[in-house]
């Protein structure tokens, strides 16, 4: 080995330093678990900490996640968050309440969904068995399990859990040889009672505006069927859809979706980015009279799927403004009663989902969340198909190590518990109901001495006020004038 260190010509160390030069490689590849397990702080995010994963453990095994001796948070630290509690604290509502009814007038077939979800991860992104855990779980605990853009697979199926089918650019499910949108196949497949919701993904939070491609040697045949391609081709998911070009088109295209479903809820998810594109959306809705049920905001927090790092770094708007800018402008536009939004981004807390609901949403969704409740450990591989626990991988042996009925039920619990903790902040805020929860229930620390209510620290437009020829809000003002119902471009 020696010899061959100072023969090469391709590593400098090895030349200079053979054989142990080697612990280098070494090193570097036992640097995130040494990391992890023997250096990171508690609180450090990266992306989730320590005590994020510890509390959906705990919750996902029914043990006790309560603290003793205080908090170890830096309650004085910039960015501090909590919520106010009343003098005055209402009695502990029922969790199995926490429900919001999605479907409009034109939806003959509504649903009343849990505040609470399982967010978009397809089948090949997570593997057969974490899907079957997923989908037996949302069946037990009474909630939702988004079906990720790689369409319904026969372990969707199998439990019979509620789904909100996802359908992105490569129409996986409901397209035709040549990749285009399939009404007939799509007809066929939003039939299916287990389906209660059609959700059509603009952009992910992971890989905004990004496509992708699924090399041939991974379509296998599950995959192929799942998904309505040839086995062992590549497999394509543009960046952007065929279906439509223009928001009013778009607005057509959902309505399309709304008749072939025969009346089940339809609606969008996207990862914001410029906000002229979405006003256009609202402008199209308003312009045609045809609105979505929902909307599903998807923050730029990233997911389970791999991308660039600079599409993980640098690209898309945080969840939080996003969500904030989508109900803005359907609030300025006079159309959020007619609509209800879902959020998307890094939620593993009751008080992560009380902080997105008093900011505007109608209901939340998680996906790291829940495959932390399967046992993911957060070992960073899940593109590399050798997922340590089983979660996301297609390797039979690997996959293995997931116990279905087991993990479905540390699913159910997580969900549970979770909004059990909801209703104890809810109750003590001097709320009933999580759905009452404002802006000014929420707190941030913004310097070593001062406090201000998200209220006060953020903008909230009037009811229509961006349709009325007065308004003057900097942002959106300037972003509305913009906005074209008839494209997405910008108009030189």
């Amino acid at each position: 080995m020696g010899v061959i260190d100072l023969i090469q010509t391709r590593h400098a160390v090895r030349r200079n330093y053979p054989i142990i030069g080697r612990l280098r490689w070494a090193f570097e590849k036992i640097r995130p678990e040494i990391r992890q397990y023997l250096i990171e702080g508690d609180d450090d995010q990266t992306p989730f900490s320590r005590a994020q994963r510890s509390l959906v453990y705990a919750r996902a095994k029914d043990e006790v996640s309560d603290r003793p001796f205080g908090t170890l948070s830096d309650v004085y630290k910039n960015g501090y968050e909590f919520i106010s509690h009343s003098t005055k604290p209402k009695p502990l509502a029922d969790p199995d309440s926490f429900r919001v009814p999605i479907g409009g007038s034109d939806a003959r077939d509504p649903y009343m969904a849990s505040i609470f979800n399982i967010s978009a991860m397809s089948f090949g992104s997570l593997s057969a068995n974490a899907i079957r855990a997923l989908n037996e779980g949302a069946k037990l605990g009474d909630f939702a399990h988004d079906t990720g853009e790689g369409g319904i697979s026969p372990y969707h199926r199998e439990n019979g859990g509620d789904l909100i089918w996802e359908i992105g650019s490569g129409y996986f499910g409901c397209r035709t040889e040549k990749g285009r949108f399939d009404p007939v196949r799509f007809a066929d497949n939003a039939a299916d009672p287990q389906v209660k919701m059609i959700e059509l993904k603009l952009s992910q939070g992971a890989k905004p505006g990004h496509g992708g491609i699924l090399p041939g040697e991974k379509v296998s045949p599950e995959i192929a069927a799942t998904r309505g391609i040839p086995v062992g081709v590549d497999c394509i998911s543009p960046a952007e859809h065929s279906a439509f070009s223009t928001p009013l088109e778009m607005m057509h295209f959902l309505a399309q979706l709304r008749t072939l479903s025969k009346g089940k809820p339809v609606g969008f998810k996207l990862c914001v980015g410029h906000p002229w594109e979405f006003m256009g959306m609202v402008k199209a809705m308003r312009e045609t009279g045809i609105f979505p049920d929902f909307i599903v905001v998807d923050g730029a927090e990233g997911g389970t799927g791999a991308a660039p790092v600079e599409f993980a770094d640098n690209l898309g708007m945080p969840m939080r403004e996003s969500l904030l800018f989508v109900h803005n402008t359907l609030v300025g536009a006079g159309v959020r009663d007619r609509i209800k939004i879902g959020a998307a981004g890094k939620i593993v807390s009751a008080f992560d989902i009380a902080a997105v609901l008093g900011l505007g949403a109608d209901w939340t969704n998680a996906g790291r969340g829940f495959m932390f409740a399967l046992g993911c450990i957060q070992s960073l591989s899940c593109h590399t198909n050798r997922c340590p626990v089983g979660v996301a991988t297609q390797d039979p042996l690997r996959q293995r190590a997931l116990v279905v009925p087991d993990k479905a039920e540390r699913v159910r619990r997580f969900h549970r518990n979770t909004l059990r903790a909801l209703a104890e902040m809810t109750a003590a805020a001097g709320l009933s109901h999580p759905s009452e929860l404002g802006p000014h229930h929420l707190v941030r620390r913004v310097s070593l001495t001062e406090i201000r209510l998200f209220s006060q620290l953020h903008i909230f437009l009037e009811d229509g006020e961006l349709l009325s020829g007065t308004h003057d809000r900097d942002f959106y003002s300037a972003a509305w004038k913009l906005a074209r119902a008839d494209r997405f471009e910008l108009v030189a």
